[in-house]
Parts: structure tokens; C-alpha cells; sequence
């Protein structure tokens, strides 16, 4: 992936994909079962996108299923 096609993902669009809550995820963070947000202001995280989408894919191979 190039670096100008990374972007982020809002904590919003991360529930949406990953399907847990925003209580769920950052107990996965602090599990170390979920990527990490990145700072993007005082009050602002996002997640890199490609992040995202390996979590994705490894929980599908985890379950038996392809890519």
C-alpha cells in the first residue's frame, strides 16, 4: 500500500467493520487484541485503515475462512 493511499478511520467507521463497541475495542487495546489509535489532535484518534482491515483478515483465518 502507498503511503498516499493510507488514510485514517474514525472511531465510527471502526465500530461499523469491526463490529464491537467503543467499550469492547479499547478493552481489546488494552488486551492487545485490537490495533492501537493514532493521535490526530488533542482530542482526536484514528486508526490506520490497513490496520484495520489485517485485524479483519486475521480473525477471518482464525475462524477457518479466506481471505
Amino acid at each position: 500500500m502507498t503511503q498516499q493511499s493510507r488514510r485514517f478511520l474514525r472511531l465510527p467507521e471502526v465500530k461499523q467493520k469491526s463490529g464491537y463497541q467503543r467499550t469492547a475495542i479499547y478493552e481489546k487495546i488494552q488486551r492487545g487484541e485490537f490495533p492501537k489509535p493514532y493521535p490526530l489532535g488533542p482530542r482526536a484518534v484514528g486508526w490506520l485503515a490497513e490496520e484495520i482491515e489485517a485485524w479483519i483478515d486475521k480473525r477471518i483465518e482464525a475462524a477457518g475462512g479466506a481471505k
